[in-house]
């Protein structure tokens, strides 16, 4: 384990069990971060890096602890990759919670930042308050997961929700821009392609579930200075698969 600690920060990372070749490497630049978890199983890896104030990473508060049951991050061969941003004197706080029941799953997020779909990381913005949220979950395996949310302004948060519960899933979520936006994503097969993106300086907001015996892959773009609002709940029972692409604003 490496890490580096400015004042007032914590960091809380229990072993359940036995667990070899686990790596995590925690930096915390700044005031009142705080890394809580507990981990099992072997060749997982963890990165965070929390440069502001008040990040969080850990435990997702609608379960609470995962050690009773096997770990937060409860599978092999994971590796969870979290950046979390904020340049102003006062932040809102950025949260990542997550719960991983599954082997083989890379997760990448950051937080006051923007990611391309193919993993180019850009600047900060000049302006980055924080106050960005990610519940994740996984529970399937050999996952991808790749997103960050960015805004503009103070006060403009964005959520992210998630789930996957499948296995094989490769998922983009971006979210960036002024003015509050939020993604609900629950995934509950295997094999999908899913890219989201909600951009520019309005309140957009998306709520999808995908489900059935086969994938559905999704493309979804939202943009505008005009609010914009998509809910869908598919049910693919197409052998060769489903396919939704949608673009909403200009």
């Amino acid at each position: 384990m490496a890490g580096s600690v400015f004042a007032n920060n914590e960091i809380y990372i229990t072993q359940v069990g036995t667990s070899a070749n686990l790596t995590i490497d925690i930096t915390q630049d700044g005031d009142d971060n705080v890394v809580q978890l507990s981990v099992s199983h072997d060749d997982n890896t963890i990165t965070i890096d929390q440069e502001g104030e008040d990040g969080y990473v850990g435990y997702t508060t609608a379960w609470g602890s995962g050690q009773a049951w096997g770990g937060d991050l409860d599978g092999s061969d994971n590796n969870l990759n979290i950046k979390q941003y904020c340049n102003q004197t006062t932040c809102g706080g950025d949260r990542f919670e997550f719960h991983i029941l599954g082997s083989d799953n890379d997760v990448d997020f950051f937080q006051g930042y923007r990611v391309d779909a193919d993993a180019t990381l850009h600047s900060t913005d000049s302006y980055e308050a924080g106050g960005h949220f990610v519940r994740l979950d996984i529970h399937g395996s050999n996952n991808t997961f790749l997103g960050s949310q960015r805004s503009n302004n103070a006060g403009h948060e964005h959520s992210n929700i998630s789930a996957v519960y499948g296995s094989n899933n490769d998922v983009y979520a971006r979210q960036e821009g002024n003015q509050d936006k939020s993604l609900t994503l629950t995934i509950n097969n295997s094999n999908n392609d899913i890219d989201i993106i909600q951009k520019s300086s309005a309140a957009h907001s998306a709520t999808i579930t995908l489900s059935g015996s086969y994938a559905t892959d999704l493309d979804l773009l939202q943009q505008g200075g005009t609010a914009q609002s998509y809910s869908l709940t598919q049910t693919c029972a197409t052998v060769s698969g489903c396919s939704v692409s949608v673009t909403q604003g200009i």
